[in-house]
């Protein structure tokens, strides 16, 4: 049975929407990395849609920023899914899995600077870290379930930790105390060591 006409304009409005709402994002990423001062006109510009699509869909700079790390969050959460997490040793899929995210969040290093400038609250943020949380605990478990990683220190603490040295390693980096060859190398060894594992 086909959808009355009004309905299938309404939908054709939704992907539409959708549609410029990722073009909005994706251009803002790639933008705010070169240039985080862009205007909003700017962005706009390098999404390809007008200045009143972005201000329909983030009606203030804020907002646009909190959707840009939301969608910086999910790309990330994506590559580390994909680094294949349930598969071969725990210690090899931990780098594995914190490899891609750094390569993937790493990958825009202004931008990350300009979106810890956020107001965000202790609960918001660890909603926004929770698919990444749920991600590492899943490797962390299994480590300890096989005897790969230490069980004597709850698996909550071990991926706490594990997320804050990220942060650390990465905020290093950026500060330009080490390269980011020395950054990875150093999280390797340091999430390795706090699991007992190899």
């Amino acid at each position: 049975m086909t959808p009355p006409p009004a309905s299938r304009t309404a939908r054709n409005r939704r992907a539409d929407a959708r549609r410029s709402r990722t073009s909005i994002l994706d251009g803002a990423i790639q933008l705010l990395n070169d240039r985080p001062d862009a205007s909003v006109e700017a962005i706009a510009a390098a999404a390809g849609v007008t200045r009143q699509t972005v201000y329909a869909h983030f009606p203030s700079r804020e907002q646009l920023l909190t959707a840009v790390l939301d969608r910086l969050t999910e790309r990330t959460v994506a590559a580390m899914a994909a680094a294949d997490p349930d598969s071969g040793p725990p210690a090899e899929a931990l780098l594995r899995v914190l490899d891609a995210a750094e390569q993937t969040a790493g990958a825009y290093p202004a931008l990350v600077r300009l979106l810890g400038t956020l107001p965000m609250s202790p609960p918001d943020d660890a909603e926004r870290h929770a698919p990444v949380t749920a991600l590492l605990e899943r490797v962390v478990r299994r480590g300890q379930a096989s005897g790969a990683f230490d069980d004597r220190l709850p698996t909550d603490w071990l991926v706490t930790a594990t997320i804050a040295l990220a942060h650390a390693a990465s905020e290093q980096a950026e500060g330009g105390r080490l390269s980011r060859r020395q950054a990875r190398d150093v999280l390797r060894t340091s999430v390795l060591r706090l699991l007992g594992g190899d």
